[in-house]
């Protein structure tokens, strides 16, 4: 192709570019002075006008824009009936290229003459497309096939047509800044020239017949087998393709396909089907599924034949788990997986905007509709794009011009475009034929497959079950063996654990997968909801307060939080707070079981807990504070520093521990795809609902309660909103390092233990990720002014990063505590004995620990689940361990006992319980993890 050729070429594309943009935006001028009778006849004429524009220059220009044509062509959905009527034309029937062409193209790529190769061969093409036209023949051994032959000159075309779309995309870019094609034009340039080589195209159509068994005879009942037939190939060359062929009818054939009695829903349905395979299953599927590339059979059953495997997309198993993981998640309305599913693929944005993602993403998995309501679907897109618009313009405070032109994607991976692609082309392929395909419901067998065959697949068939680093010492190995053992077992789905002896780290073990729809491994720096752990950090915040000089344990609260003092609760102090005997055990647990999502309204809870009366005298009774507890301590926390909550936690711990990153009490946007999900064992549910009550626990949280709790909250707490919201009492996330190296300082009264020993080169080192992660700055356009606003994108202002010296007391020390005799506060022991209850389970926020002997050994606090944090005070052990299948203290205690055992240092008692004495009477195998 000249040059000449070339610049005539461009210049005619950009003119009809041009043309058909002035003239919609015309036309929404004249609209407004358009009497509304007349507008839907005004537009209709445009769509007409411009789509015949379109059409005579893609026919005349043939090539790429052929593609384009036949993509617009299936958009049933979303646009005017006249580019679908017109620019159906295009999906298999352009004109031919001329017989002596198609000759020499064959003789030359076969090297023989045609009458050597075929017995026969019909002059006049079954379809002309855009790169090829394909004529039935007959080979010299009598097998009848079809004979796709590339045009002359193609390959030049389609790669300048590349160039020109990519100009024309930069312009749009350009001129409507939030349309930025550019993400989809660059994979297209890098897929598009795949197409030219016939050869790829052969073996691309052998690994997908043979991916969805279509030569198989097996008769084997899977659910995810797929019905449908795909050519077999005979020989290819660069520039042509022999092909089995297959009597069958287009899908376009409405007479015909009527004729055969063809059900047209479970057709679409079938496809739909095999094309869940090739995405979710294979990971490796046909990117171009328009009519044109479709048969139905003529013989029953009338399966549907599959065609034309040129433009073929292969996905890495790590991006294939992500499109899954993204589908099942908008199906059920999971923000936390979505979100993760996004970093998994590399898709990011530049704000915080769930429910909007949520949004667009169930619109893009949406069920497809007849093309008579393509109308109505654009007006509602419509509707919606603009309520998003306003949020976001609220959210950015933008003004209406700055709104239009932000673009909220920083990242668009381009492995996904052709995904997006196929979905698109397979919701306007059931519109065009006028059925309704509910993709949920077809796609989500194949998409939790992919997720459950790799999440079964525990350490007998895993080898990378536990995390690849080396074992600090010989209690490390014996346990990884242990954790291979429970998880054989089916106890253990993932967990971390991690322990320090005398200052040093000797175990650092994660092990397992994310969660039941999430097989990708636990890393030591994944996060873990641990609910009750969360209880002894929020107790060593108010510690902390109280080694600062904000408070006094013997403080009333009333004083510290003037709101507090009323109905009855003037007496209450601080250490009948941290000692479980306020008597406000059960406040709050009517409230959160008629609205569990009360939990999330942080000022709410507390203006509960200010209003509450107490149910016993202060100091008198000692019963559980199971989400009380964290609301009142909060209160106080913020009331007496004057600062939020996640401030304080910050300034205490997770800067001096140099822990950033892998401790929250409610997390920030942009740490969601290290979040492990919970599942509940339900073999332990059955067996607690068997127990007996316990007097110890409030009337609100027995074992009934505990048991019904147990099976609910995992689908709560796995949420977006829960994760996210301020609950003290339960609702920590962390890695068991960073847990682990908070009770390491309390075990050493507060001293800092020297850096976390890190092993493994290829992954984060604890500290090292930012605790308040930020979206990508916003770079302005050509046509856009500089804004400070719009520099820098922060988000959830609870995570401001406090000064390293507030006033408060000095900045990050080699100590978290200044007293030395902080054991006993915790422990409410000797000159903090009067504080407590004397023959209670608690000391002063933390559990008391005990051996088997009865002697006072340690202290921390479990979470229910089996998640537990623990330290023992008189051997300077600290350990830590996360789970996200949810037990009640088993696998805990086989770690623990396993641990204490090689160390030769006292189990606690309560997890002696659970080894020791497990029988048949089934109350003394109630251990304290249960109650936490």
């Amino acid at each position: 192709m000249g040059w000449a050729s070339i610049y005539k070429r461009r210049m005619k594309v950009f003119a009809l570019a041009v043309v058909i943009y002035l003239d919609y935006k015309s036309l929404q001028l004249r609209e407004k002075w358009t009497k509304n009778s007349k507008k839907a006849d005004l537009w209709e004429k445009a769509h007409e006008c411009n789509a015949k524009r379109l059409l005579n220059l893609i026919v005349e220009l043939e090539g790429l824009w052929v593609k384009l044509g036949q993509y617009l062509s299936t958009r049933a959905d979303v646009l005017p009936p006249a580019y679908i009527r017109l620019l159906k034309q295009l999906q298999d029937s352009l004109p031919p290229r001329p017989l002596k062409e198609v000759r020499q193209t064959i003789n030359k790529e076969l090297g023989k003459s045609m009458d050597n190769l075929f017995l026969s061969f019909d002059n006049a093409p079954l379809a002309t497309a855009s790169i090829a036209q394909v004529h039935r023949a007959t080979l010299s051994d009598g097998h009848e096939v079809v004979v796709k032959v590339q045009h002359e000159g193609i390959k030049e075309i389609i790669l300048e047509d590349l160039k020109n779309a990519k100009s024309i995309v930069d312009w749009i870019a350009w001129a409507e800044p939030q349309y930025n094609f550019n993400p989809m034009i660059d994979e297209w340039c890098k897929e598009a020239p795949k197409e030219l080589d016939f050869n790829i195209e052969a073996e691309n159509t052998r690994i997908v017949s043979r991916n969805l068994g279509c030569k198989s005879n097996s008769e084997v009942n899977n659910i995810n087998r797929v019905e449908v037939l795909i050519p077999e190939v005979i020989m290819s060359t660069e520039r042509v393709l022999v092909l089995e062929y297959m009597d069958g009818v287009r899908l376009n054939d409405s007479e015909s396909l009527q004729a055969m009695g063809v059900d047209k829903q479970k057709l679409v349905e079938e496809i739909t089907r095999a094309y869940a395979h090739q995405i979710y299953v294979d990971g490796f599927f046909n990117g171009d599924p328009h009519p044109g590339n479709f048969l139905v059979s003529k013989a029953p059953p009338h399966h549907p034949i599959l065609l034309d495997f040129g433009l073929t997309k292969g996905l890495s198993p790590s991006l294939k788990q992500a499109l899954a993981k993204m589908f099942l998640a908008s199906a059920e309305g999971d923000h936390v997986a979505l979100l993760s599913s996004f970093a998994e693929m590399g898709l990011k944005l530049r704000l915080d905007l769930p429910e909007q993602v949520m949004e667009i993403s169930n619109v893009f998995f949406r069920n497809s509709t007849p093309a008579n309501e393509a109308q109505q679907n654009m007006k509602a897109f419509a509707e919606q794009r603009n309520k998003n618009l306003k949020v976001l313009q609220e959210k950015m405070n933008l003004n209406k011009k700055e709104v239009k032109r932000f673009n909220p994607v920083d990242a668009f991976p381009g492995d996904i475009i052709i995904f997006s692609r196929v979905i698109n082309l397979l919701r306007g392929l059931s519109s065009s034929m006028d059925v309704r395909v509910v993709y949920v419901d077809i796609m989500r067998p194949f998409a939790e497959s992919v997720l459950q065959c790799n999440v079964s697949r525990g350490p007998a068939f895993n080898a990378n079950w536990i995390h690849d680093t080396p074992a600090l010492s010989n209690t490390e190995d014996k346990l990884r063996k242990l954790l291979i053992e429970l998880g054989n077992a089916d106890k253990v789905l993932g967990i971390q654990v991690c322990a320090y002896k005398d200052g040093e780290v000797i175990i650092d073990t994660a092990a397992g997968v994310l969660g039941r729809y999430d097989p990708r491994p636990v890393q030591p720096d994944s996060l873990f909801p641990v609910f009750s752990v969360s209880k002894g950090i929020t107790a060593g915040m108010l510690h902390w307060l109280v080694d600062q000089g904000k408070l006094k344990l013997d403080d009333k609260v009333g004083n510290i939080w003037p709101e507090f003092g009323t109905n009855g609760k003037d007496q209450i102090k601080v250490h009948h707070v941290l000692n479980h005997t306020s008597g406000l055990h059960n406040a709050m647990a009517d409230l959160t079981r008629e609205n569990p999502l009360v939990m999330a309204d942080w000022d709410e809870c507390l203006n509960c807990i200010a209003n509450t009366a107490p149910e016993t005298e202060p100091g008198h009774v000692q019963q559980y504070h199971y989400l009380s507890f964290g609301w009142l301590c909060g209160g106080i926390i913020e009331h007496a520093s004057s600062k939020k909550f996640q401030e304080i936690l910050e300034e205490a711990f997770v800067r001096p521990l140099n822990i950033d990153g892998e401790l929250y009490i409610g997390i920030p946007p942009g740490v969601e795809s290290r979040l492990a999900t919970l599942t509940s064992d339900m073999d332990e549910i059955k067996k607690l609902s068997e127990m007996a009550n316990r007097p110890e626990l409030p009337s609100s949280f027995q074992v009934q309660d505990v048991s019904q709790m147990a099976s609910t909250l995992p689908a709560l707490f796995n949420t977006l909103v829960a994760r996210r919201s301020i609950i003290p009492a339960a609702n920590a996330h962390c890695s068991a390092r960073a847990l682990a190296r908070y009770y390491a300082a309390l075990v050493d009264r507060g001293t800092v233990p020297p850096p976390h020993a890190h092993s493994s080169p290829t992954h984060p080192r604890l500290g090292s990720h930012p605790h308040t992660p930020k979206f990508p700055s916003l770079k302005p356009s050509k046509k856009q002014k500089k804004s400070d606003r719009l520099s820098e994108i922060v988000i959830a202002k609870d995570y401001t990063r406090v000064p390293s010296d507030d006033g408060m007391g000095n900045a990050s020390t080699d100590k978290i505590f200044g007293n030395a005799r902080i054991h006993d506060a915790f422990m409410g022991v000797e000159e903090y004995e009067d504080l407590v209850l004397p023959v209670g389970q608690f000391g002063l926020g933390f559990k008391r620990s005990y051996s088997e002997g009865g002697e006072l050994i340690g202290f921390g606090h479990s979470g229910m689940g089996g998640s537990t944090g623990y330290c023992d005070v008189k051997n300077r052990f600290a350990i830590a361990v996360t789970l996200n299948k949810m037990n009640f203290g088993g696998v805990t205690a086989k770690v623990m006992k396993l641990v204490c055992s090689e160390l030769d240092i006292p189990l606690p008692a309560d997890f002696y319980r659970f080894t020791e004495r497990i029988s048949d009477d089934i109350d003394s195998n109630l251990a304290a993890p249960l109650i936490n």
